[in-house]
């Protein structure tokens, strides 16, 4: 005993290929979207030979024979380490979309999800305007000035942003900024010339500084007497990206800024953890010269040398790239920048072990552009950018202990986009309420929870080579596993730069058990690829309505959640205390395997509920998505995307 089989057969085994596109470079023009420029306009015809690369639900699948096993090992018996959750953090643009049904239900999904705390960021808090979203844009109208240039407060905005978010069980990780029209130096025109600009009055610096602290120590003051342990449990960051078009003032007007920030906050919140700068480019000299203000310069309050910095942020965007046909990422390019950073703060021994948070970490740099007008971001539809995610954040754990530093937190900025088109390719972890499978990966990723296992896999790459090379010969077979009381939790993800068709990987998974689950082991394999917790697939199958009726809605939210490979099973284990599991992971698949103590109530196997959702509503979902693929038109399908 303690050997699993625990296989899919028949049409579910191994994909041959995924739901990303074939692009053509001459519908491209050849030129590569910048990974920084907003809104290019592009039009690409997604189109493969014999049938449309949005069809491959369809296409024959290729099962794992004769691919090298993978073995996967994890020592659940031995002594394992604190656990860091760095993943629980996630932002967007567009402050106001946070009280919107579709922001609020996503924010609950997110607390629902992990069993770390969750903390969410957005940009325009202090944003002068009437709360109307937009895309790359918000407002809250907090800061206006009477006749004699006394302020007037308006909390009753961010009120409910902050309401909506805390009432969900979530934390703000609050971006101060940007400057309201009363305060700025160049208040009008206030508003960018257009979405793709950054060129309004509030990226300017404040015209008095003064009333810029004014403004941060009562927004503070009223926060923590509206909402219960502020100082302890929120984050604070000043502005965004200040070297770049964000910010339109010098390098001494942004640390003058931040003095007196710091000044102000502190003062009424002495615990509150601030930070900055929010760099785009770790590597810029920027970066450098803030580190060497706060831990040597003149303090443009005090007048001493130094200021205080409670946590580091900086960006990172790894680039998104066409290659010949098809997409391909660079996970080794962002990890090159996760390492410049690292290293920047690491030459600062003030700040060596102070928090640092990326408080922007994403395969590429633009959250509002969708697959019509930047045809390279067809790739966040797919399992694709969820096994990325999963892969990001272990390399970048192990970036913190070679280096040295203290890695607070990796966020994610993507959020959901009310209002529009169904699967349209913006960096979205939601869409018109049906969850991407990104959103999936992170629900299996955040169960992971308790101390932090060994795992071993002949499939993983080394740090070294990863980040010289990225994934682009062999596939990345890696994973993460914890020990929480009786149970034990293996996240394993197959990961690779190139979005091409690829046949199974064969994981052989080896677990040594710890004695507190004893002989009798209950076993569930919760899988997100193409075939399991993706509606993207099923949509396609479809047809790809633009206004799915109620049925297909019904069978979109069947479809989106993390689906049992097998019915929940109890095993033996070995004689020795191991349990063996043999599966075939697809290319950008996510599997998570939990093994605990068998309950009185446990059966021998089929029917067994799992921790997302019983064998029943497991079966539905899968008939639901059997009759949707059986019901959808075996035919190519041309579809243009015009900006």
């Amino acid at each position: 005993m303690g050997r699993v089989k625990n296989r899919i057969v028949s049409d579910k085994e191994g994909p041959a290929s995924t739901n990303f596109p074939v692009i053509s470079r001459e519908s491209l023009g050849a030129r590569r979207p910048s990974d920084r420029t907003v809104g290019r306009s592009l039009r690409l015809s997604f189109v493969a030979s014999g049938i449309s690369a949005l069809c491959l639900a369809f296409a024959p699948r290729a099962t794992a024979q004769g691919a090298p096993v993978v073995d996967v090992s994890v020592d659940a018996a031995g002594a394992g380490t604190p656990l860091k959750a760095v993943w629980p953090f996630f932002g967007f643009d567009e402050i106001n979309y946070t009280t919107s049904p579709e922001g609020k239900a996503l924010l609950a999904k997110l607390a629902a999800a992990n069993a770390a705390p969750v903390r969410v960021r957005s940009h325009f808090l202090f944003n002068t305007g009437d709360g109307t979203p937009g895309l790359k844009w918000g407002s809250t109208n907090v800061y206006t000035e009477d006749g004699a240039g006394n302020p007037i407060y308006d909390w009753s905005l961010t009120d409910g942003i902050m309401d909506a978010i805390t009432t969900a069980g979530v934390f703000p990780f609050v971006e101060l900024g940007f400057m309201p029209q009363a305060l700025s130096t160049h208040p009008d025109p206030y508003l960018n010339s257009s979405s793709t600009m950054l060129d309004g009055g509030w990226v300017y610096p404040p015209s008095d500084y003064t009333k810029w602290g004014n403004l941060i120590r009562t927004w503070a003051l009223h926060a923590d007497s509206r909402y219960p342990n502020v100082a302890q449990s929120w984050l604070w960051e000043l502005w965004n990206e200040p070297d770049i078009p964000y910010w339109n003032g010098t390098f001494d007007e942004y640390t003058k800024l931040y003095d007196f920030t710091e000044s102000a906050l502190h003062e009424v919140l002495p615990n509150a953890a601030l930070g900055g700068p929010a760099v785009a480019s770790p590597a810029g000299t920027f970066f450098r010269r803030f580190l060497e203000h706060c831990a040597t310069g003149s303090n443009a309050v005090t007048g001493n040398n130094g200021t205080r910095l409670d946590l580091v942020t900086f960006h990172a965007k790894g680039g998104v790239a066409l290659e010949g046909d098809h997409v391909q990422m660079n996970l080794g390019g962002q990890l090159q920048l996760h390492r410049a950073g690292f290293k920047v703060v690491a030459a600062f021994p003030l700040f060596k072990n102070t928090p640092i948070y990326i408080t922007e970490a994403d395969p590429e740099g633009c959250a509002a552009c969708p697959a019509s007008s930047t045809p390279t971001n067809a790739y966040r539809n797919s399992p694709a950018y969820g096994a990325y995610e999963m892969a990001m954040m272990k390399h970048s754990l192990e970036l913190e202990a070679e280096i040295g530093v203290n890695l607070g937190g990796l966020l994610t900025w993507a959020f959901t986009f009310p209002g529009k088109p169904y699967f349209a390719g913006y960096r979205a972890l939601t869409t018109n309420n049906i969850d991407l499978p990104v959103l999936g990966a992170f629900k299996l990723l955040g169960r992971l929870s308790g101390t932090r296992l060994a795992l071993k896999s002949t499939g993983a790459h080394a740090l070294d080579e990863l980040l010289k090379n990225g994934v682009r010969d062999q596939p990345e077979i890696d994973g993460m596993a914890t020990l929480d009381g009786d149970t034990v939790r293996v996240l394993v993800w197959n990961y690779h730069d190139d979005l091409v068709p690829a046949p199974a990987t064969p994981v052989h998974l080896t677990v040594n058990l710890p004695s507190s689950i004893g002989e009798r082991v209950r076993v569930s394999h919760l899988r997100v690829d193409e075939s399991h917790g993706d509606a993207y697939s099923v949509w396609l199958a479809q047809g790809m309505p633009a206004n799915p009726s109620t049925a297909q809605i019904r069978a979109l939210e069947q479809a989106m959640v993390p689906e049992l490979l097998v019915p929940d099973e109890t095993v033996l284990a070995s004689s020795s205390g191991s349990l063996q599991l043999d599966f075939d992971l697809p290319r950008f698949g996510v599997s998570l395997v939990t093994l605990r103590a068998s309950a009185a109530g446990d059966d021998g196997g089929a029917g067994g509920g799992s921790a997302a959702a019983g064998g029943d509503e497991r079966s539905t979902r899968t008939a639901a998505r059997v009759a949707s693929l059986a019901a959808a038109p075996q035919r190519v399908v041309l579809w243009s995307c015009s900006g």
